[in-house]
């Protein structure tokens, strides 16, 4: 519509001057086709007939007519194992509703600020579990689920985790029929069939299935929790290109098993296409096993703070930390909480640690790492460390995080 093409009018309005010969030559053509086509059946059913047309009248036209016709049929399977997959898992991606007060006409009632998803991963007695995004649910003052019938349910946020951006969410179970099973992360690899399942741009594309792949299993993506403008910590991610868009936060990323083996949680803005992120089901099943233990995620801590010794000029290094020239990297000690690990293992301010359980260590997201990741309540740390330029070893037993 709204397309006007000049030439093909032409073409319509020119006089067919040469009609009659092409009439005549498609009439030759379409009778040495029908010959073609009966004279098989002649042979086989008017073996010994006169040359001349019979009595009865019978003709090629009724022999023709006689002939079975094969009807043209088509049976197409539109069932595959995406779409399997989708169907088993896509009634437990509901919509998250992010509701804070609105004061604008002096009413104090919660109004929706923001809409994500989650995944209900687990049914116990009369209450569900949902997982689903901290970003989606930071600043509500209320929280509501809507279920993929309809139903809207109030939630209760049992805690969260900013430094995963996981929050585990409880809500009353009796509409809910499906529940989410967890596959493992740790076995995929780069190529395998992936499915983002959300509500891309609110609840109006509600159960929006996009598919993609496995970009990369093991992205490490810089964040910063506080908004100074540094890095506090790298996310350990799935990149996928399945699209995720606002609004899929939270939801599920699917296997081709139909297991979640990702919570969708990021898109790279801008220009960038085909780049999506999903916490992996590896990282995301004890955290919220935490959170609904403690309601909390409860990670050993050291009881400093800290900042990068790049961070600082380097004319401070030698003039003010007495530190050997070949010594560029590692973390300076700021401050030491009373009654922590560190002031119980006597260390102090302007201490540089350098060095964990042997291994060196750059900048605080370094030891963040090994700390969240890779020890646990109880454990002792090596620390190797500078203090008025003397390298030492102090032995660290970690204790449960606290308030610095």
């Amino acid at each position: 519509m709204g397309y006007y093409d000049q030439d093909r009018e032409s073409r319509y309005n020119e006089p067919r001057k040469r009609s009659s010969m092409w009439s005549a030559f498609g009439g030759a053509v379409i009778g040495g086709v029908l010959v073609l086509i009966a004279s098989p059946v002649m042979s086989s059913l008017g073996a010994g007939l006169d040359d001349e047309p019979s009595e009865s009248g019978t003709n090629n036209e009724d022999v023709q007519n006689e002939t079975p016709v094969a009807e043209n049929t088509i049976n197409l399977d539109v069932n595959s194992a995406v779409t399997d997959a989708v169907e088993g898992v896509s009634d437990s991606v509901v919509g998250v509703l992010n509701m804070q007060q609105n004061d604008l006409f002096g009413t104090g009632e919660n109004s929706e600020q923001g809409t994500g998803s989650g995944v209900i991963y687990k049914k116990e007695g009369d209450s569900a579990y949902v997982v689903t995004n901290n970003h989606v649910i930071e600043g509500a003052s209320e929280v509501e689920v809507a279920l993929t019938d309809g139903t809207r349910v109030e939630a209760e946020v049992l805690g969260n985790d900013e430094l995963t951006d996981l929050a585990v969410l409880l809500i009353d179970g009796e509409n809910v029929d499906t529940v989410a099973e967890f596959g493992d992360s740790d076995s995929l690899r780069s190529g395998e069939p992936a499915v983002a399942i959300g509500n891309p741009l609110g609840l109006e594309f509600a159960s929006t299935v996009t598919q993609g792949i496995i970009s990369a299993t093991e992205r490490s993506i810089p964040v910063d929790l506080t908004g100074d403008g540094q890095v506090d910590w790298n996310a350990e991610v799935l990149q996928t290109d399945a699209a995720i868009n606002p609004g899929n936060s939270g939801g599920a990323l699917v296997n081709i098993n139909g297991e979640v083996i990702g919570i969708n949680s990021m898109k790279i803005a801008g220009q960038t296409e085909g780049i999506g992120f999903a916490i992996p089901s590896s990282i995301v099943q004890p955290i919220i096993e935490d959170i609904e233990t403690h309601g909390e995620v409860r990670r050993p801590q050291l009881g400093i703070t800290l900042r990068s010794l790049a961070e600082i000029p380097s004319a401070h290094w030698q003039e003010t930390l007495n530190l050997p020239e070949d010594v560029t990297d590692g973390i300076i000690v700021t401050g030491v909480a009373p009654n922590s690990s560190a002031a119980d293992a006597g260390i102090q301010e302007r201490d540089v640690i350098t060095g964990v359980n042997g291994e060196d260590i750059e900048d605080g997201q370094g030891l963040r790492k090994i700390l969240y990741t890779d020890v646990e309540v109880g454990d002792t740390l090596s620390l190797t460390l500078y203090r008025d330029g003397e390298e030492q070893t102090v032995d660290v037993t970690l204790e449960e995080q606290q308030d610095i």
